[in-house]
């Protein structure tokens, strides 16, 4: 039996970006097996689109909570997200 996979999107607020945060999402989604993308926003945000397992999300969510070393995040707005069709997960520019 396949467990079914839902999206979630997070907005991560602090000082998330120039500190390597989209690189270190990349990574652990990538570990996790998780699909979409992550990016920076114009308000210093930034934003994470996957797709995944309950559980896959669960983990994701918490490391992005954390973030990488040089990070201080201050906020995560987490909500669900309509599935897209992606494959992988990438950084967008």
């Amino acid at each position: 039996m396949s467990v079914k996979r839902s999206a979630r999107r997070y907005f991560i607020r602090g000082r998330v970006q120039g500190v390597g945060f989209r690189n270190f999402v990349q990574k652990e989604a990538q570990r996790l097996g998780v699909d979409g993308y992550t990016r920076n926003l114009d308000d210093d945000s930034v934003e994470v689109y996957a797709i995944g397992t309950p559980a896959q999300l669960g983990e994701l969510s918490a490391l992005v909570r954390k973030g990488p070393r040089l990070a201080d995040v201050r906020g995560v707005d987490e909500m669900d997200a309509p599935v897209e069709s992606t494959y992988g997960f990438r950084i967008r520019y």
